[in-house]
């Protein structure tokens, strides 16, 4: 057994997703996830001789540069090198489930991050980065699973890193020529009670709108009183809606307890409907001052 041999300041992305998770302070990324804390602690790792080891913190160091740099491909490949001399490095199984979840490549995401799972079992840090991948996999039942596990962390005094996120990346998804990110909230947040939002980036990451699902308890009080039946089991009112950019936008309604995978789909119904584009689309760079 020995300790990961990447310095925690070199680690500047642990999963595409391993996240952007460690939502401190209710914020989600504002650019594509790439970026978390640390890598693995305490898993196993393959012996390779000191002379191998220099080479193997390059390609670290070279992926993560490609990764900082929205290069996922190259990315991939540099883990992909290290893990060829060294298949027990959970870090680089880690970064390449990352870039590989940048790449849309859910099943590949799949195989690293449960790789990484089974050479660190016991941090969390993993399951935020293989929840996300059985998502983009279109393994429900299986992303479902962690999920579970995840808020039970959250409420246990011996995950104390997990019981001070606000919440983790669920999904990443395509839509037309939008990427789009969902972050679910352990409790919701804010005013309004924020469960999801999903981030909607340009391929390219720049930030372009986002929807969020809320049930404020003003709206709620008067739902309650309508659907007795429905609020006794635990239902309450959802609005599907935006506050971005300055505009306030409300989509739909859902009552009751509405699944992740059905307001996924309302998402994309809209982001497939929208006919113009995006305020920050068209904005114009401000002219520089003389």
């Amino acid at each position: 057994m020995k300790n990961l041999r990447i310095k925690t300041r070199s680690v500047v992305v642990v999963s595409a997703v391993a996240i952007s998770t460690l939502l401190c302070g209710a914020q989600e990324p504002s650019s594509p996830p790439t970026s978390t804390q640390a890598a693995p602690q305490g898993a196993s790792q393959a012996a390779t001789p000191a002379a191998e080891q220099p080479s193997t913190n390059a390609d670290l160091d070279a992926g993560l540069a490609y990764l900082k740099s929205n290069q996922f491909e190259k990315a991939l490949a540099s883990f992909q090198k290290v893990l060829d001399t060294d298949p027990g490095n959970a870090t680089a199984n880690l970064l390449a489930a990352s870039a590989a979840l940048n790449l849309f490549r859910g099943d590949g995401a799949v195989t690293y991050a449960e790789n990484a799972r089974r050479l660190a079992p016991d941090d969390w840090r993993v399951d935020t980065t293989l929840v996300t991948a059985y998502a983009v996999a279109g393994k429900t039942a299986e992303r479902d699973a962690v999920r579970t596990k995840l808020v039970a962390l959250h409420n246990s005094p011996d995950a104390p890193d997990a019981m001070k996120a606000n919440g983790f990346l669920l999904d990443i998804f395509k839509v037309k020529n939008y990427r789009v990110e969902t972050v679910q909230y352990f409790n919701p947040i804010g005013k309004f009670h924020t469960y999801y939002r999903f981030l909607v980036r340009s391929m390219a990451g720049k930030r372009l709108w986002q929807y969020e699902l809320q049930s404020d308890d003003f709206a709620e009080k008067s739902w309650a009183d309508a659907h007795p039946q429905q609020a006794a089991a635990g239902g309450r009112q959802y609005t599907l809606e935006s506050d971005f950019g300055g505009a306030h936008v409300e989509y739909r309604l859902f009552s009751g307890s509405p699944s992740y995978d059905e307001v996924r789909a309302a998402v994309v119904d809209l982001l497939n409907g929208r006919k113009e584009p995006f305020p920050a689309e068209t904005a114009k760079a401000a002219a520089p001052v003389q």
